[in-house]
């Protein structure tokens, strides 16, 4: 694939990023704020009733934090989760379309269509699904603030040995096929994806204190929830978008240099 043409996906896929990405804080605004903001009340629930056995340290921790906020709860559900969550898709956006470049025809002999939608479902599965179900989300505040930076360190490994398992799985598939056929080296490669991943969920260590004991069972779910739907949102509407994008500016250029053969060639005098 020539150098201006990946330039053109990487273009194509940074604006399909960025159309998915509203999309997505449409969702995370309307049902993930929510749960954030009860989780934040549950937290100053929490913090007033232990307030009376602080004394005078309590109060004096509780101003300097008031002090400290600068942006309000209003400006990060807004302009700061907008920000955020477009940002993101663009960036995840640019990612897959060199993804997708790399893909299209190495996994099959699939449409441009086709593959930006396999190569989405790919991204959504092992960046966020296999490592969501390992170490799942929790809201703001909610779990021990010491060991927030293990638990960052394990979410990132857990998506560096997903995505790597992934890629190692689709090399295998590739080389299975002549010899199974596509499908069935398709789910000898997917078995063998799932049993080391299934290895990983045992001797990975849990998240044994990512959310306080106490906190509303309930809530933490409809965040939960929240955050899978944002992410399937997300890579929904760019594996939509971008395919579209990319079959336009492939599927031409393919048809052009097939009629280009087909035409007969000029008798040499």
């Amino acid at each position: 694939m020539h150098a201006s043409t990946v330039r053109n996906l990487l273009v194509r896929g940074m604006l399909a990023g960025l159309i998915a990405g509203l999309f997505a804080f449409g969702v995370a605004y309307s049902i993930g704020e929510p749960p954030v903001d009860g989780s934040i009340a549950v937290e100053e629930a929490q913090a007033a009733r232990d307030a009376p056995h602080a004394g005078h340290g309590g109060a004096a921790s509780e101003e300097a934090a008031e002090e400290e906020e600068a942006v309000s709860r209003t400006e990060q559900s807004t302009v700061g989760l907008a920000t955020g969550v477009l940002v993101y898709g663009v960036a995840l956006g640019g990612i897959a379309s060199l993804a997708f470049s790399f893909a299209l025809g190495r996994i099959g002999r699939f449409s441009p269509r086709a593959t930006a939608a396999l190569t989405a479902a790919a991204a959504f599965t092992t960046v966020y699904l296999v490592p969501f179900l390992k170490y799942p989300a929790t809201p703001p505040a909610v779990g021990n603030p010491d060991t927030i930076g293990k638990r960052t360190m394990l979410f990132f490994l857990m998506i560096l040995l997903s995505v790597l398992l992934g890629i190692a799985a689709v090399i295998i598939g590739r080389r299975l096929a002549p010899r199974l056929g596509n499908w069935n080296a398709t789910l000898a490669a997917g078995a063998g994806f799932i049993a080391v991943l299934a290895v990983a969920f045992v001797f990975l260590p849990a998240n044994d204190d990512a959310v306080k004991a106490g906190f509303p069972a309930a809530l933490l779910w409809e965040f939960r929830v929240a955050s899978l739907a944002i992410q399937a949102v997300l890579w929904a509407v760019f594996g939509i978008l971008f395919g579209g994008l990319a079959q336009r500016l492939l599927v031409p250029r393919a048809a052009d240099a097939k009629t280009e053969a087909e035409q007969p060639t000029p008798a040499v005098a």
